[in-house]
C-alpha cells in the first residue's frame, strides 16, 4: 500500500510540474491543486536541475553526476582512514607486547 502511495505521489509532483510548463497562470493552478505557488516553482526548477532524478522521495539525495562521484569519493576516503587508524593502534599494541 504504501508503494502505491509513492508512485502517486512521485506522478502527481510530476503532473504539477508538466501543467505549470503548460499553463500561463501559476498561481491559478496552485490553488486548484491544493499546494503553495512557491511549492510549485520549487519543483520546477528541480525538475529542471535533476531531469529524471527528481522527486526521489525522502532520505534520497538529488545529486548531478559530479556530486555523486564525490559523494562516493569521500565515503571512500573515510573507509580508507579508519583503515589506517585501525592498523596504527594494532601496530602500536604489538610492538608493545614483543618488548
Amino acid at each position: 500500500m504504501k508503494q502505491s502511495k509513492k508512485i502517486d505521489e512521485d506522478l502527481f509532483k510530476r503532473k504539477a510540474v508538466e501543467l505549470s510548463q503548460e499553463r500561463p497562470n501559476i498561481s491559478e493552478l496552485a490553488r486548484e491543486l491544493g499546494i503553495r505557488v512557491s511549492l510549485l516553482y520549487k519543483r520546477r526548477k528541480e525538475q529542471e536541475e535533476f531531469g529524471a532524478g527528481s522527486f526521489l522521495g525522502k532520505g534520497n539525495l538529488k545529486l548531478s553526476p559530479e556530486q555523486e562521484k564525490m559523494h562516493q569519493l569521500e565515503k571512500k576516503l573515510k573507509d580508507i582512514e579508519l583503515e589506517r587508524d585501525i592498523l596504527k593502534k594494532a601496530i602500536g599494541i604489538f610492538s608493545k607486547s614483543g618488548r
